[in-house]
């Protein structure tokens, strides 16, 4: 009983402190009618956030809401189909919200007997370890509605750093009126300085809480995605942990498509197999992006080709942590890579340029970048260039915007 008090007086606690002045893009998907919602999405990205924010401000009756994280030591002695059936035959509580759900061994199964034995509750359920969560199995898929958080946009950032509340563009509208909007986007104050500093810092929300610790947060959320999300869920050895880590510090370091699966073999001395089945636990753990060359055929006919860290802060962390230099090239592909794939996007490795999207190449480059690698192309095709906030080009998009697609 003190116990389960315990949980109660601490989501009281944690709803009067959430802070409410800015919302990330999902906080209007959980009033769905969906009677079961996951929220995906990697470790730091505000999920307990988004939740906390909708019950405060959304549900008239707080009382009759309940959110608590699946890891409190409380279901070491009980189940969390015990405490939602206590809360809702006792209490009459109808609304729960479960964090840390990828943490407590049976969730798919009881999330499943919840949703069958009470049909007047709405769950709303979230993960850091989107590798359980994706892989949930007892049939949830045809009852849970799964939602993708991932990190913040250039767009939020400018929201949760200046307060701007800025609209979203397309990818069509990018290479269709980039010029337009660019001049929209031109006279906010210091703007190029703030992408810059959005692209070292400012991917995961808990930037804006202490912005001075931020690096060593980042390090934290890997460590925490490897020795806890990886080593749970693949039933990894200790020993071999650090392994994965090596993998990270390589790809920070190296030209994507520099490193082959052969290379990274003799360098680890681990075998080819075993390399490939760590970059799908790393992938699946969204601390890289792997991209395929974009030759046509089925997925099964397509070969890897490109690996990139999750998101620019990554490498400004790593590199950072190993003592090198980040590569800018590769940091603004990442960023492109990063922005195109959270809005829905599927993006493919160019042997022309550097990305294929929706048939349209992509060349990523500094401001003096030049056509030469697509202008005999016979499909559309656009050069992607930092610092520059206006482009007197038709065919050449200001990097910025891609952070506008979600």
């Amino acid at each position: 009983m003190v116990m389960k008090d315990a949980i109660i007086s601490t989501y009281y606690r944690l709803l009067d402190n959430v802070p409410t002045r800015h919302h990330r893009y999902l906080y209007g998907a959980l009033g769905g009618r969906s009677r079961l919602t996951g929220i995906v999405g990697a470790r730091g990205t505000g999920k307990t956030t988004l939740m906390l924010q909708y019950i405060k401000e959304q549900i008239n009756d707080v009382d009759e809401a309940l959110y608590f994280s699946a890891d409190h030591i409380y279901f070491s002695s009980t189940t969390v189909f015990e405490l939602i059936r206590d809360q809702y035959e006792v209490e009459g509580r109808t609304r729960f919200f479960i964090d840390e759900v990828h943490k407590y061994p049976t969730w798919q199964q009881e999330l499943k007997n919840i949703y069958d034995s009470f049909p007047n509750l709405h769950i709303v359920f979230s993960g850091s370890s989107s590798i359980s969560i994706a892989a949930g199995s007892h049939d949830l898929s045809r009852r849970a509605l799964l939602h993708q958080l991932e990190g913040l946009s250039f767009r939020e950032f400018l929201l949760f750093d200046k307060g701007l509340a800025l609209p979203t563009y397309s990818f069509a509208d990018l290479t269709d009126a980039h010029r337009d909007i660019a001049r929209k986007l031109a006279n906010i104050t210091g703007l190029r300085g703030l992408f810059r500093e959005y692209l070292e810092c400012g991917f995961y929300p808990f930037y804006f809480e202490d912005k001075a610790s931020y690096a060593q947060r980042l390090l934290t959320v890997v460590e925490k995605a490897v020795y806890e999300d990886i080593a749970s869920y693949y039933n990894l050895n200790t020993a071999n942990l650090p392994v994965l880590k090596r993998l990270l510090m390589f790809y920070a370091t190296s030209q994507p498509g520099e490193l082959s699966v052969n290379s990274l073999s003799k360098a680890l001395r681990i075998d080819n197999k075993t390399v490939v089945s760590y970059l799908q636990m790393l992938e699946a753990a969204e601390l890289i992006q792997r991209v395929e060359v974009d030759q046509g055929g089925g997925p099964l006919l397509r070969k890897v080709d490109k690996v990139y860290l999750a998101n620019p802060n990554l490498y400004h962390a790593l590199c950072t942590q190993a003592g090198r230099d980040f590569r800018i090239g590769t940091l603004r592909e990442s960023f492109v890579l990063a922005m195109l794939r959270a809005s829905g996007s599927s993006v493919f490795y160019s042997t022309s340029g550097d990305f294929v999207c929706d048939a349209v190449t992509l060349e990523i480059g500094g401001k003096n970048k030049g056509k030469r690698q697509i202008r005999d192309l016979e499909t559309p095709a656009y050069l992607v260039k930092d610092d520059v906030l206006i482009s007197d080009q038709k065919s050449a998009i200001p990097i910025y915007l891609f952070g506008f697609l979600y």
